[in-house]
C-alpha cells in the first residue's frame, strides 16, 4: 500500500509543471486526484494518466472555485488533502504595473488561495480533518526586482499559511512550499538560455535548478503521516540557492539587461 492510501486530494493548476508533478505523485502513493485547472484539457490529460478526475477552475473566481470544490468531494466521497498551486507572475518595474496587473497577480496568487481554503475547509471539519500544502515561493522570502506583486502574494500566502495552521489545528495541519528556480514550462526562458541557467546555476549551492518532481516529493510527504506533527511552516526547495543573497538578484538583473 502506499502512503496516501484513502486520500483524497484536490489539486489547483493540476495541468502542467509542478501541479502535474505532484497530481502524478499522490496518485503512485494511492490518492485519488481532483485535477483542477483554467484548461480543462490540460486538467483531462492529466487525470486521464493518474485514474483522477479533472475539473476546469479559475481560482480567482470564487464561485467558480465553491463549484469545483463541491464537485471534487462529491466524486471524490470528501476531500482529505488540498493542494493550492495556481500561480502566475509578470515581470516590469513596480511602477510600470497597471491597476488589472496587479489585480490579477494578487488574485490568482493570494486570493485564489484564500478562496480554496475557504471552500474546502468545512468540508475537511466534517470529515475529521487532513493536510493543507500551499505553494508559495522562495521570492516570498527573498524577493526579485520586476516581481512586486508576486512577491508580495506569496510572502502573505506564507503568513496566511501560518494563521491557517494556527485557527485549524489540531484537525487540519497547514503547511507551505517555497520552490526556488524549478525546470517546468513557466521558466523554460531562463532553463532554455545558457548563460542564465549558468548564471543560476553558479549561485546555487547545489549547482543544478530543481525538478518538478522534487517538489512533488515534499508535498506528498507534508499530505503524508510521516508529517503528523508537522504544522505551520514553510519548506524552501531551491538547492540551497537563497543562501548566498545574491545569487538570484544576480541571475534578474542578467536576464533584464538582455531584454
Amino acid at each position: 500500500m502506499g502512503a496516501l492510501e484513502e486520500h483524497t486530494a484536490i489539486v489547483t493548476g493540476g495541468g502542467a509543471g509542478i501541479g502535474e508533478a505532484i497530481c502524478r505523485q499522490l496518485a503512485a502513493q494511492g490518492a485519488r486526484v481532483a485535477v483542477l485547472d483554467r484548461r480543462l484539457d490540460t486538467a483531462q490529460a492529466v487525470a486521464k494518466d493518474v485514474g483522477g478526475i479533472a475539473l476546469e477552475c479559475d481560482v480567482a473566481d470564487s464561485a467558480a472555485v465553491d463549484a469545483a470544490v463541491a464537485a471534487a468531494c462529491d466524486q471524490l466521497d470528501g476531500i482529505t488533502d488540498l493542494i493550492n498551486n495556481a500561480g502566475m507572475g509578470m515581470n516590469k518595474p513596480l511602477h510600470r504595473y497597471r491597476d488589472g496587473e496587479w489585480a490579477l497577480v494578487m488574485a490568482v496568487n493570494l486570493t485564489g488561495t484564500f478562496n480554496c481554503m475557504r471552500a474546502a475547509i468545512p468540508r475537511m471539519l466534517e470529515s475529521g480533518g487532513g493536510s493543507i500544502v500551499n505553494n508559495a515561493s522562495l521570492n516570498g522570502l527573498r524577493p526579485l526586482s520586476g516581481e512586486a506583486p508576486y512577491s508580495a502574494a506569496k510572502a502573505a500566502v506564507i503568513n496566511l499559511t501560518m494563521t491557517a495552521a494556527v485557527e485549524y489545528a489540531p484537525t487540519i495541519r497547514v503547511n507551505c512550499v517555497s520552490p526556488g528556480l524549478i525546470a517546468t514550462p513557466l521558466t523554460s526562458l531562463v532553463t532554455s538560455n545558457p548563460s542564465w541557467l549558468a548564471a543560476a546555476e553558479s549561485g546555487t549551492p547545489l549547482q543544478r535548478v530543481g525538478s518538478a518532481d522534487e517538489v512533488a516529493s515534499v508535498v506528498a510527504f507534508l499530505c503524508s503521516e510521516a508529517a503528523s506533527y508537522i504544522t505551520g511552516q514553510n519548506f524552501v526547495i531551491d538547492g540551497g540557492a537563497s543562501l548566498p543573497n545574491a545569487q538570484a538578484e544576480t541571475l534578474i538583473k542578467t536576464i533584464m539587461s538582455s531584454l
